[in-house]
C-alpha cells in the first residue's frame, strides 16, 4: 500500500515543510485551490484543519480562522466531499487531516476513515484521541483504510512514551516545540528547546520528526531543521492570508519567504 510519507522521505530526507490551512478559510471553497498553490510554491506536506468550535491545542489565529470557516459553512462532511479527486492534481504530496474527535465520532470512525481514504488522505492528527484508545479501538480501522495517525510529543513526554508512539505510526512524529498553543512565541528558551530536540533525535526513532508550534519564518524553520526532519507552519501562514486581496499570491509569497519554490505542480490563481 502507498505510504506517501516514506516516499517523500526517500526523495527528500531533511528540511520538510508541512503547511497547515484551515478548511473553508478565507472563503468556503478556497481549500483545494489553496492546497494546489501551496504545493506549487514548495510545500512538502499539507495539513488541512477541520474547523471546530472548541479546539484544545489551537491558538487564537487558528481559533479565529475556524470561526470564520464555520460561519462560511464548512463542515467535515463538506470537506471530505471537496477533497474527492484531489489526487488527480496532487498525486504525490502527503495530505493530513487535523481535527478533533467530536465531529469524527458524529460521522462515525469507520465512515470517516472510509471517506478520508477515498479522498486520498494519508494521515490524521486527533490531539484529543489518546494513543491507548487508538491502539485498543481504532488501529485496525485506520490500517484497513491505509490511514496513519500522527501523535504529538512534548518536552515532558518520557522516552518510553515516545518509543510507544513511534511504534504506533509510520507517518511522522509531531514534536511540540514548547508549552502553549499553536502560534505562540516559542523563542523564550531556545537552549531548552534545542536540548529537547537533540534528546529526541538521539533516540534514533524509526519515524521522521517534524517540529510544530511557534515556527513562523525562515529563521525558525531552519533552526527546527537542525535536529529534526522538518517543521510545521500554520498560524503564520494564516496571518498572511488574513485580509489578503489575493490569497494565492499571499500564500506563494509566504512560502517563498521560507524557501524558494521546488515543485512543478501548477498553481491556481
Amino acid at each position: 500500500m502507498i505510504n506517501r510519507f516514506q516516499n517523500l522521505l526517500a526523495r527528500k530526507p531533511q528540511c520538510l515543510l508541512n503547511l497547515y490551512v484551515t478548511a473553508g478559510y478565507p472563503r468556503l471553497h478556497d481549500t483545494v485551490p489553496l492546497l494546489q498553490t501551496l504545493a506549487a510554491a514548495g510545500a512538502d506536506i499539507l495539513e488541512i484543519g477541520v474547523p471546530f468550535s472548541d479546539p484544545l491545542a489551537d491558538g487564537p489565529v487558528i481559533q479565529q480562522t475556524s470561526a470564520v470557516a464555520l460561519r462560511n459553512g464548512m463542515t467535515l462532511k463538506l470537506l471530505l466531499r471537496e477533497l474527492q479527486g484531489i489526487r488527480q492534481v496532487l498525486p504525490d504530496t502527503p495530505l493530513l487531516l487535523m481535527g478533533y474527535l467530536n465531529p469524527v465520532l458524529q460521522l462515525g470512525m469507520e465512515e470517516f476513515c472510509r471517506q478520508a481514504s477515498e479522498a486520498g488522505i494519508d494521515g490524521v492528527i486527533l490531539p484529543d484521541l489518546p494513543a491507548e484508545e487508538y491502539a485498543d479501538f481504532y488501529q485496525e480501522t485506520f490500517r484497513r483504510y491505509n490511514l496513519r495517525p500522527v501523535f504529538l510529543i512534548t518536552p515532558q513526554t518520557s522516552e518510553a512514551r515516545i518509543r510507544r508512539l513511534d511504534e504506533l505510526t509510520d507517518a511522522f512524529l509531531y514534536l511540540v516545540s514548547g508549552p502553549g498553543l499553536t502560534g505562540g512565541n516559542q523563542t523564550a528558551d531556545q537552549g531548552a528547546q534545542q536540548a529537547y530536540l537533540r534528546r529526541v533525535e538521539a533516540l534514533n526513532l524509526r519515524n521522521p520528526r517534524l517540529v510544530g508550534f511557534g515556527i513562523a519564518d525562515k529563521a525558525s524553520f531552519e533552526q527546527a531543521c537542525q535536529h529534526a526532519h522538518g517543521a510545521i507552519i500554520g498560524s503564520a501562514l494564516l496571518r498572511a492570508l488574513d485580509g489578503a486581496a489575493d490569497p494565492h499570491e499571499a500564500a506563494r509569497q509566504f512560502v517563498q519567504g521560507i524557501r524558494p519554490a521546488q515543485s512543478t505542480t501548477p498553481a491556481i490563481s
